[in-house]
């Protein structure tokens, strides 16, 4: 029973929110030949907008209407974005002039940024997790570490995205990108498939142009699974590089924020801004391991001479997911890097432990959350009570059995805890990625990062069978993973993940913008013609 249960948390966190309202771009092609007038903003980085503003022929207010102008249009159909936030022209119309006077906060100046309902904004949005049971919650006391690194950046928060509700750690047979409060969020490839999750509203959003960057949140697959089936690239950081404080959590010894957009450049960018030491989250002393300025790892060479390991033990569950791959190391190859085969003894041996952890952190670190947020309901014992007597609207489709088996956990001391987690850390730290890296000489291991995702099924819930997830060893250990888009399967994104040890994000965000600038790879959903 105790695998059963296993097999079914990890089909959810591989696999993982919704619309409440109803300059030209010379990046990605769409995926069909339409002639038809593109969206002004149509796949514009970062570096693209930051000159239509310097010359005047954009401003941060202008960008703010046209974002909100596309999820009007387009959002109805992908159901992404729980909330616009009220105050984002009066925000970017007092950026404007900040801009005239010669004052720039940052390198995201007047950049529109969506960001994930899990992270605690002090403004007029709400912060829920999806749960209708934090709707009417006091506004957090403050904003999160890494929204007030984004505001003193110069960032726009233009609203919240959809996610699996409570980062989809209530029920074994959840519908990723599905909560109470949104609804079910789509994938804007095809809109009956899921978007993974649980960060399944940032990485639609961004992957339909409904905002220039996005945030999201990963325990275990949440950044790179929507990422990769949405065809954008996501970034999970090592763990101690971003602050988690003001985040709703799920376990602090795998939480992390991060940066999910269009290009390997803009994930640079934005993970730039969000490292920094936060004194209300100690794990972030490890901070001055972290690089002030990503950027500077952009190098179209970062491939020669690379080292880098195919891990095959992810290989053979797909054979069209392989070939995308195949296709990608030879890409690799011609750029100049050396591949070497390797296999992770201990891949299926931490998973339980894993899974032990994440119960125990949950209670203890959410309902820590719960009473410095001073909600309404301040124990797992509470939420749970609210969902039974809220069912029709809270569980219409899937239950809580997570929620059960997390409340019945005793405090962080309890000896089985603290076996679990020696466990899962040795296996997939010094066993794991570690030895592998340091017996072969490697500078990050590749492997796939998702097969064709699945059907929305809101009946049976997330369909895991053949599905092809590199997620877990780079989770639970706390180390850093990208995803970077590497081809497609009939209209489906297929992603490549590079991963290393900790604080190697310089050599991966080097290793993915090589790979991503030799490929090309990212092409925009086929639907979006429709609303050019």
């Amino acid at each position: 029973m105790k695998n059963m249960k296993r097999r079914e948390f990890l089909k959810a966190s591989a696999a993982g929110g919704i619309g409440i309202l109803s300059f030209k771009a010379n990046g990605a092609k769409t995926m069909d030949n339409s002639s038809k007038e593109k969206f002004e903003l149509e796949e514009m980085t970062v570096a693209e907008l930051q000159a239509a503003m310097k010359s005047g022929e954009m401003s941060a207010e202008k960008l703010v209407e046209k974002y909100i102008e596309r999820i009007r249009e387009i959002d109805q159909k992908i159901r992404s974005v729980v909330e616009v936030n009220p105050d984002a022209e009066r925000i970017a119309e007092e950026l404007n002039r900040e801009r005239r006077t010669g004052k720039l906060r940052g390198a995201l100046h007047g950049i529109p940024i969506l960001i994930k309902d899990n992270i605690d904004t002090a403004d007029r949005m709400k912060t829920t997790a999806g749960s209708l049971a934090l709707l009417d919650a006091p506004t957090p006391k403050k904003d999160a570490f890494l929204v007030e690194q984004l505001r003193k950046s110069g960032a726009v928060i233009l609203g919240k995205t959809n996610l699996s509700e409570w980062a989809n750690f209530r029920s074994t047979k959840s519908s990723s990108g599905w909560s109470g409060r949104g609804g079910q969020t789509k994938n804007p490839y095809l809109l009956d498939r899921n978007p993974c999750g649980s960060s399944s509203g940032t990485g639609a959003a961004i992957a339909a142009n409904l905002a220039a960057i996005g945030i999201g949140t990963e325990t275990d697959g949440s950044i790179v699974c929507p990422a990769s089936v949405c065809g954008i690239v996501g970034l999970k950081p090592t763990l101690g590089a971003v602050s988690r404080s003001g985040v709703i959590p799920i376990a602090h010894s795998q939480d992390t924020a991060g940066p999910m957009t269009r290009t390997v450049e803009d994930a640079a960018i934005l993970l730039s801004v969000l490292v920094g030491f936060d004194q209300s989250d100690s794990i972030t002393s490890q901070s001055n391991k972290t690089a002030k300025d990503y950027t500077r790892f952009l190098q179209k060479d970062g491939l020669q001479r690379a080292r880098i390991g195919v891990a095959r033990d992810y290989w053979g569950k797909n054979a069209d997911v392989d070939k995308v791959t195949n296709d990608a190391l030879d890409a690799m190859k011609n750029a100049g890097a050396i591949l070497v085969d390797v296999k992770f003894p201990t891949l299926q041996k931490f998973g339980d432990a894993e899974f032990e952890v994440l119960l125990y952190e949950f209670k203890a670190d959410l309902e820590k959350y719960l009473v410095e947020r001073d909600a309404p309901y301040k124990t797992l014992a509470d939420l749970i009570k609210f969902n039974e007597e809220n069912a029709e609207k809270e569980m219409p489709y899937f239950k809580q059995e997570i929620f059960e088996s997390a409340a019945k956990k005793g405090n962080l001391q309890t000896r089985a805890y603290r076996l679990a987690l020696q466990k899962s850390k040795l296996l997939t730290q010094a066993q794991g990625i570690d030895a592998v890296m340091l017996n072969n000489k490697l500078d990050a291991i590749a492997a796939p990062s998702n097969a064709p995702v699945w059907t929305t099924d809101l009946i049976n819930g997330d369909c895991g069978s053949g599905y092809v997830s590199s997620s877990s060893l780079a989770a639970v250990a706390g180390y850093p993973n990208i995803t970077v888009p590497a081809g497609f399967m009939k209209e489906l994104p297929i992603g490549i993940s590079f991963f290393g040890r900790a604080f190697s994000e310089p050599t991966l965000i080097k290793i993915a913008y090589a790979f991503e600038q030799s490929t090309k790879a990212r092409k925009m959903p086929k639907f979006l013609a429709t609303y050019s």
